[in-house]
């Protein structure tokens, strides 16, 4: 087990509203916001029900886990989601302050804490978020895969 257990859990959160997502028609990204073990912010991503292209999984969490402490700070917070944030989201993730981002798959076309960018490793801002990835790496990567396919044969 690389990860603890807590980590699993919450990913298969994450994974859960993902499921949403794609059942909703949207791409299927989920996220969770966590502090001392417990969930306070989830999304997942409804750029299309919203006609906002703001309205991504990460945004909607750290949106929920705000109004929830009624703080723009989420210092003490850890992040799940079940793929690698974009330029938009990781600088609503460094303005929040949260501590540790947790993804399951990275984003070789929008990604921004690995794949195209690194912004979060360019120790260039007053911030450090800790990345991990790899948790249910398999199955968030089949939910993408299969719901691209989906769109393809529309």
């Amino acid at each position: 087990m690389l990860f603890n257990e807590e980590s699993y859990k919450f990913m298969f959160e994450a994974l859960k509203l993902a499921e949403i997502a794609f059942d909703d028609d949207e791409v299927p990204i989920g996220a969770v916001v966590v502090k001392d073990n417990k969930i306070i912010g989830k999304g997942y991503n409804q750029v299309e029900k919203l006609k906002d292209s703001t309205a991504h999984a990460e945004i909607i969490a750290l949106t929920a886990a705000s109004n929830n402490l009624q703080s723009k700070s989420l210092e003490d917070c850890d992040l799940y989601v079940t793929v690698e944030p974009c330029v938009m989201c990781t600088g609503a993730l460094l303005l929040s302050k949260i501590r540790n981002l947790y993804f399951s798959v990275y984003e070789p076309k929008t990604g921004a804490c690995g794949s195209i960018y690194n912004i979060l490793d360019e120790n260039k801002l007053n911030h450090k978020v800790n990345v991990f990835s790899g948790i249910y790496e398999n199955e968030s990567k089949l939910l993408i895969t299969n719901y691209f396919k989906t769109k393809r044969k529309k």
